[in-house]
């Protein structure tokens, strides 16, 4: 059920969950909100990576979750890092781990449309509009709503891309933590996205967990992600992103009469 990459993972016990798991070192290091991560760190941090097959791994993702780490995770596009979005130190760890500048969002990730009522303002938005776009590859950018209090998620903006990823095992783990997860793509920002574990696996030391699903995709255009569409007034749209869903998200924007903001 674990993975071996090359002889770099030993096993070692997880009392918690009684199965084996894979670390490099039982050296644990911990998390200094604001420091910078060097080579040596990297290579004395712990590690574990899970098949999503795994029993175990739905639970250990909540717990890892709830405990304020960042894991990495499979989506219905490309490989994600997850963490709790509204823990303020799990935000900062998150966007040091990828590199990310503070300034530029992260989106959410949810687990039914109710949930993107309760964590977005998207009254405005007809269920069965979000019916045929949720579930799948496309973020929607709404107002955020009051109980999204992280001053540190997306500071200064009053928006939130919410996703409902196509994809089983992300889903079951949104419903088991049972609150709003951060999420973005497993890669340092400027390189690549992820369509397999290995691809990131520099990033492994840095994460509570890996969850491998296999190989996402075979071509190159799966790397583009979800789409991302502002939604945020009413009867409009303005593309972010266009992403791998780009003519679908729009032919069901458009029959539902929203005008198509133009990009100054």
């Amino acid at each position: 059920m674990f993975h071996t990459f090359k002889n770099l993972i030993r096993l070692k016990r997880c009392p918690k969950f009684g199965k084996f798991i894979g670390i490099t070192r039982s050296v644990e290091r911990p998390f200094h909100s604001g420091s910078v991560l060097g080579a040596e760190e990297m290579q004395s941090s712990p590690f574990v990576v899970v098949s999503t097959v795994n029993p175990s791994a739905i639970p250990l993702a909540r717990e890892l979750l709830a405990a304020g780490e960042v894991i990495a995770l499979p989506t219905d596009t490309v490989y994600g890092l997850a963490c709790d979005a509204n823990n303020p130190e799990a935000i900062q760890k998150l966007y040091q781990i990828k590199g990310r500048m503070e300034e530029k969002p992260v989106a959410i990730c949810v687990a039914e449309i109710e949930d993107f009522h309760l964590w977005g303002s998207a009254k405005h938005l007809p269920r069965e509009l979000l019916q045929e776009l949720l579930p799948g590859a496309v973020t929607l950018v709404v107002n955020k709503s009051p109980r999204l209090d992280n001053p540190f998620l997306n500071p200064g903006v009053s928006r939130i891309g919410i996703r409902i990823p196509d994809s089983t095992f992300i889903r079951d783990v949104s419903r088991a933590f049972r609150a709003p997860i951060a999420l973005t793509s497993a890669n340092r920002s400027t390189e690549p996205s992820s369509l397999n574990v290995t691809e990131f696996q520099p990033l492994w030391p840095l994460l509570g967990a890996v969850f491998d699903g296999g190989q996402l995709g075979v071509t190159e255009a799966q790397r583009a992600a979800s789409t991302v569409v502002d939604l945020s007034e009413e009867g409009k749209y303005f593309v972010i992103r266009r992403g791998v869903a780009i003519q679908e998200t729009e032919n069901v924007l458009k029959r539902y009469k929203f005008y198509k903001e133009d990009q100054e």
